[in-house]
C-alpha cells in the first residue's frame, strides 16, 4: 500500500470539495456572528463538528437560550445518517483495518468526503481519506472565520443582504433532487406547512424552535419512511459456476 500516493490522491480529490466548502461555511459564519458568537466559538464548532445542517440547527438552539440536552439531541437526529455512511464505507476497507483508522476516519465523515470516498474503486485506503479531510476541514473552517469576522466588520445593511444567501443555500441543496423526486418535494412542502402550523399550535407553539425541529423530523421522517420505502437495491451478481472443478 502506498500511503504517499494515496494521500496525495485524497487531496486532489477533496480540493474542490474544500473551494465548495468555504462558500458555503462563509455562510455560516455570518449567520453565527448573528447569533452572537465569538469568531473562536464559531471557529471552534465548525472544527468539531463538520456538518452544515447541524451547525445551523445549533445557532437555532443556541440564539433562543436551548439547554444542553436539546442541542445534542438535535445533533443526534440531524447527524444520524453518518453512521449509514460510516457503515457503509466500512464496507470498503480493507480487511484487518485498525480501529484507530475507522475512528479518525469517522471524524471527517460528510456528504461530501463519503462520495468520493465510496465512488474509489477497489479496497478504501485509509489514507486516502485522510488526505481527502486534510483538505476540505481547514476549508470549512477557514470559510467560517472569513464569514465571522466579516459579519463583525461589515455594515448592518451588507450583513442583512449577506444573509439572504443562507437561503439560497438550502434552495440549492433542496431543489435538484426534489425536481427529480415528486414524493421528496411533496415532503418538503409537507414540512415547510407543518413547522409554519407547529409555531402557530397552543401546545406546540410552547416547544422551543429545536424542540419543534426534533418532534417534526421524527415524525415527518418516520412517516415518509413507512409510505415510502426505497426499493430493495439488487446485490451484486454471483460468479456463474462453469460445472467444471477448480
Amino acid at each position: 500500500m502506498n500511503r504517499q500516493a494515496d494521500w496525495r490522491r485524497g487531496m486532489r480529490d477533496g480540493m474542490p470539495i474544500c473551494l465548495g466548502y468555504i462558500a458555503v461555511s462563509f455562510t455560516f459564519g455570518l449567520a453565527a456572528r448573528v447569533s452572537g458568537l465569538a469568531p473562536l466559538q464559531a471557529l471552534a464548532m465548525s472544527v468539531t463538528n463538520l456538518t452544515s445542517a447541524g451547525q445551523f440547527a445549533a445557532l437555532g438552539i443556541i440564539a433562543a437560550g436551548g439547554p444542553y440536552l436539546e442541542l445534542a439531541a438535535a445533533q443526534l437526529i440531524i447527524n444520524l445518517r453518518y453512521c449509514l455512511m460510516s457503515c457503509a464505507l466500512a464496507q470498503k476497507l480493507p480487511a484487518g483495518t485498525r480501529f484507530a483508522h475507522r475512528f479518525f476516519m469517522a471524524y471527517g465523515v460528510t456528504d461530501e468526503i463519503f462520495g468520493v470516498g465510496v465512488a474509489c474503486e477497489g479496497p478504501l485506503s485509509p489514507w486516502y481519506m485522510y488526505g481527502a479531510i486534510s483538505v476540505a476541514m481547514p476549508g470549512w473552517a477557514l470559510g467560517t472565520l472569513i464569514g465571522v469576522v466579516c459579519g463583525s466588520v461589515l455594515p448592518a445593511r451588507m450583513l442583512s443582504a449577506l444573509g439572504v444567501a443562507l437561503y439560497g443555500m438550502f434552495l440549492a441543496i433542496i431543489l435538484p433532487p426534489a425536481r427529480k423526486n415528486r414524493v421528496l418535494a411533496g415532503l418538503v412542502a409537507l414540512s415547510m406547512l407543518a413547522s409554519l402550523a407547529a409555531s402557530k399550535a397552543p401546545l406546540l407553539s410552547q416547544l422551543s424552535g429545536g424542540g419543534r425541529i426534533i418532534l417534526l423530523t421524527l415524525v415527518l421522517g418516520g412517516l415518509a419512511a413507512w409510505l415510502f420505502p426505497l426499493p430493495d437495491q439488487p446485490g451484486p451478481e454471483q460468479p456463474k459456476e462453469d460445472g467444471h472443478a477448480a
